[in-house]
């Protein structure tokens, strides 16, 4: 039988992100909740938002679709932050589900927006990159104020996100890690970049030729990162809405997983395998 993980990395990777604008889940409101330490969730029911709070500024980490904009700010204020307070937004991928509304949020907040190289031109031109099975997906662009570094840590106050580069799903595809402190121990928490293949041509595809060996380093360096909490950006990944209800049930522990990272992983990499397989012998007849 499949594990649920698996099930969720292959609805996935059947589900076009241009098919999200008729996926309910993807704009549908959620309370926002504290999951540990100083980070919280403020995404919708489909679509995950993290804000990370060093005292009274913030870094956001995601915002959604265009549309979830309206949403994720009055999430942001209930848990008694101002949008004033959000001083560095940063991207997962350049894609309209995960970038669509980072302009609106970048307009009313005066943050600065950083992002990685290879997916700068995407977000910046509103179009995701690349070649896909499904139409192009576009979205507000919005202009990116710092261009990190492979393995930069991203500073504010006593936080520190560090950037992990893991292209494939798009070429700048970003995993986010950082550590939080819980009663008598620190957790290594990491915010994986989508492993899923999503549409992606992986046989043939002329703008993104190295799509293959992206996905392949990829899943090495996501599975050798060490995570006691996972915080996916499509929240059913690593069961974030479920992990939230149990904790408000009185499970202490319910977002620490240790082996969860692995499992996502394996189970990605499993349906890469078999994607590729199926791309290149479509691509022999």
């Amino acid at each position: 039988m499949k594990s649920v993980i698996a099930i969720c990395v292959l609805a996935l990777l059947a589900a076009a992100p241009a098919r999200a604008q008729s996926d309910p889940d993807w704009s549908a409101p959620v309370a926002p909740f504290r999951i540990a330490g100083n980070v919280y969730y403020v995404g919708t029911k489909g679509i995950a938002a993290y804000l990370i709070a060093a005292n009274k500024q913030v870094i956001l980490l995601d915002v959604g679709l265009e549309q979830n904009a309206p949403l994720v700010e009055p999430n942001i204020r209930s848990l008694g932050f101002k949008l004033s307070d959000i001083k560095i937004i940063l991207n997962s991928h350049a894609h309209f589900d995960h970038a669509g509304g980072i302009a609106r949020l970048k307009r009313d907040t005066g943050a600065a927006f950083y992002a990685s190289p290879g997916d700068r031109w995407a977000l910046e031109h509103g179009t995701h990159d690349g070649e896909t099975t499904y139409p192009r997906g576009h979205f507000p662009p919005v202009l990116v104020d710092h261009v990190l570094k492979d393995g930069e840590n991203v500073a504010l106050g006593g936080v520190r996100m560090t950037a992990t580069f893991t292209p494939g799903h798009t070429r700048g595809c970003t995993t986010w890690s950082t550590q939080v402190i819980e009663p008598g121990r620190v957790l290594n928490v990491v915010f994986p970049c989508s492993l899923s293949v999503a549409g992606n041509r992986l046989v043939g595809n002329k703008r993104y030729p190295d799509i293959v060996r992206d996905y392949e380093r990829s899943f090495d360096r996501v599975g050798a990162m060490k995570a006691d909490i996972v915080l996916s950006n499509h929240p059913d990944i690593a069961d974030v809405l479920g992990r939230e209800a149990r904790a408000r049930a009185g499970q202490t522990s319910a977002f620490v997983d240790p082996k969860l990272l692995g499992r996502i992983v394996a189970d990605s990499r499993s349906a890469f395998a078999a994607e590729l397989k199926k791309q290149t012998m479509r691509r022999r007849r």
